[in-house]
């Protein structure tokens, strides 16, 4: 079937339409699975527009996968109204707000909360140990750190070095910027190359980073600072890359869904109508403007006629498209209906979050708006975040004199308690001690690192309280949600949502949602993938810190999986403190079990 537009007269014929190009299924205009008709009754629905050989004639055609797709779902939408609600944009899953961490001051639940005295004891207890270790070291080493062995490692050599290489590794992030400035021109296709590129030089960038730290012999210290800030600076990439692309080819659709809904000007219609003639509303002034929201919403729930009458209609059309027969005036104004509906909903997702319009797709594409996102606390990209209106800087001082301060501690930990246990394991293999032999110490090794471990969990709060919100307070972030309160944890699936806010909103879009949509998988294999590829970025830190490559980290994070369905199992369910009391086990061991195995094995 074709329909023929345009010319005096008008009408339609039977015939083959030519090929167009540019023929691509835009998955994320696909409706649910379970909202979908029938494959079989709408596969061959025809409907691209090609101009003919006669002046101001254009032909509907099957050949456009997009348009079609977006019939599909629009036929469909207009048989069950209420399903057009369940649309939502592929990158719709997170939600920017104004708060602040647990633990900060600013915070009026924390301030409130009844066990605010336990949280002055903790650090009034850990400043009084911290003052006798120090006291000790001065008298035996004349030297409040110790022996100094970490800062001696810290400083020794290549710190210039480092600030440069890191300095440059953020500067090259620019290269996302520069590949969407080509696709926005239209000389790359993100769905076609643009993708596979920007893939690429995620692992070339990964490996370079990888390589810089191998190539300088840097001490762990060094290394493994370089490589987890190149791993963050990846992740901004990907989520910069990702999401942009995306809109560049909502941009393009919308902008050909367009140019199609005023050719429909020129479709002339069948001279006898349909049986069914419900009355739609054919103008497109609106597109003389930017849709709003408000707009979208009232049309989604504005009907003019009764849902027997529209199943009709609608029925009518599709059956129409499929048999070849003519369409009426009403059926004509039901595609330029969904058509509308489609442009509109694509608006909103080149909106995004913005309140303003200075920043909507491709105005964003900007080197300020770029390593302004680079420099903000989170890690995962939006046209808009919740600002604050000026900087505290006495906050900005208290929170960098406890960066300071935490550093300390963990310093005078990791050299009284840590170190000498390392040492310990170095010349036990130096002497050539047999692995069995070494085995029979592991036990007294993994006790003697149980609670320095504990204390150097104060590696969070130092970034996720004091670093992180340094950042923030100096960028006007106001989204303080860091972390939640993880140590209530019953389950590891809350410890992993909870503990590292920033990196579970990156895997939750970036590879959780992304495997669903991509892959289509389930959401327990997207779970199993999302943990998977957690597993192996943890096992690559592991291996920069200790140069050996065991898989001992990914095992024991990959076994949370089992964990987690037994904490649903009716044996645990509704049991918060037992599940609690196994949360905290393995944080206890866990550390210490995996650095006695990478020493001792």
């Amino acid at each position: 079937m074709a329909v023929v537009a345009g010319g005096e007269g008008g009408g339609f014929e039977n015939g083959t339409a030519a090929e167009t190009n540019g023929s691509k299924t835009y998955e994320l205009l696909k409706s649910p699975s379970n909202s979908r008709p029938s494959s079989a009754r709408l596969k061959s629905i025809p409907v691209t527009l090609n101009k003919l050989k006669e002046k101001g004639r254009y032909i509907l055609t099957a050949d456009d996968d997009a348009l079609r797709q977006i019939l599909m779902s629009g036929i469909e939408r207009e048989r069950d109204p209420a399903s057009a609600k369940k649309r939502r944009s592929k990158f719709s899953d997170l939600v920017f707000t104004r708060q602040f961490t647990t633990f900060d001051r600013q915070n009026i639940d924390s301030g409130n909360s009844p066990f605010h005295g336990f949280f002055t004891l903790f650090w009034l207890g850990t400043a009084i140990y911290m003052i006798k270790l120090a006291a000790e070291n001065w008298r035996q080493h004349g030297n409040v750190l110790g022996s100094n062995e970490i800062m001696g490692l810290m400083f020794h050599r290549d710190l210039m070095v480092l600030g440069i290489s890191d300095g440059v590794m953020c500067g090259v992030t620019g290269f996302g910027l520069i590949l969407q400035k080509i696709i926005f021109k239209g000389f790359l296709s993100w769905d076609r190359e643009g993708w596979i590129i920007q893939s690429i030089w995620e692992v070339f960038f990964l490996v370079a980073v990888l390589g810089i730290t191998l190539f300088r012999e840097w001490a762990w210290t060094h290394t493994v600072f370089f490589v987890l800030h190149g791993l963050v600076m990846l992740m901004k990439q990907h989520s910069f890359a990702f999401y942009n692309g995306h809109l560049s080819e909502a941009y393009k659709l919308r902008a050909a869904l367009r140019n199609t809904l005023k050719q429909l000007d020129n479709v002339a219609p069948a001279e006898t109508p349909s049986a069914t003639t419900p009355r739609f509303s054919s103008s497109l002034s609106y597109l003389d403007q930017e849709p709003a929201a408000s707009y979208l919403n009232q049309r989604r729930q504005s009907r003019t006629y009764t849902s027997d009458e529209a199943a009709s209609n609608i029925d009518q059309v599709a059956a129409a498209l499929e048999s070849g027969e003519p369409l009426d005036v009403d059926q004509i104004q039901l595609y330029e209906r969904i058509i509308k509906f489609e442009i509109d909903a694509l608006t909103q997702d080149l909106k995004g979050k913005c309140t303003k319009g200075d920043n909507i797709y491709p105005n964003n594409l900007t080197i300020s708006n770029h390593y302004e996102y680079i420099v903000l606390p989170t890690l995962v990209y939006e046209l808009e975040y919740p600002r604050s209106e000026d900087i505290n800087w006495y906050y900005v001082a208290e929170k960098t004199a406890a960066v300071f301060g935490v550093l300390a501690v963990m310093n005078l930990i990791s050299q009284a308690f840590i170190y000498p246990v390392v040492v310990r394991t170095i010349e036990m293999k130096n002497a050539g001690m047999l692995l069995q032999e070494r085995l029979k110490e592991f036990p007294w090794i993994l006790s003697d690192l149980i609670f320095p471990f504990m204390m150097e969990y104060m590696m969070w709060y130092l970034i996720w309280e004091c670093l992180l919100n340094v950042l923030a307070e100096l960028t006007y972030f106001a989204d303080r949600g860091f972390y939640a309160d993880w140590w209530n944890s019953v389950s590891w699936d809350q410890f992993a949502r909870d503990w590292n806010r920033p990196v579970h909103n990156f895997l939750l879009r970036h590879v959780y949602h992304s495997s669903i949509s991509s892959m289509k998988v389930n959401k327990y294999t997207a779970t199993i993938i999302t943990f998977f590829l957690s597993a192996c970025v943890h096992e690559l830190v592991m291996w920069c810190l200790f140069k050996k490559l065991r898989g001992y980290l990914l095992f024991l994070q990959m076994s949370q999986i089992p964990l987690v369905q037994l904490s649903r199992s009716r044996w645990l369910k509704g049991r918060a403190t037992l599940g609690n009391l196994i949360f905290w086990i393995g944080i206890f061991t866990g550390p210490s079990l995996l650095c006695s195995l990478y020493l001792v094995i």
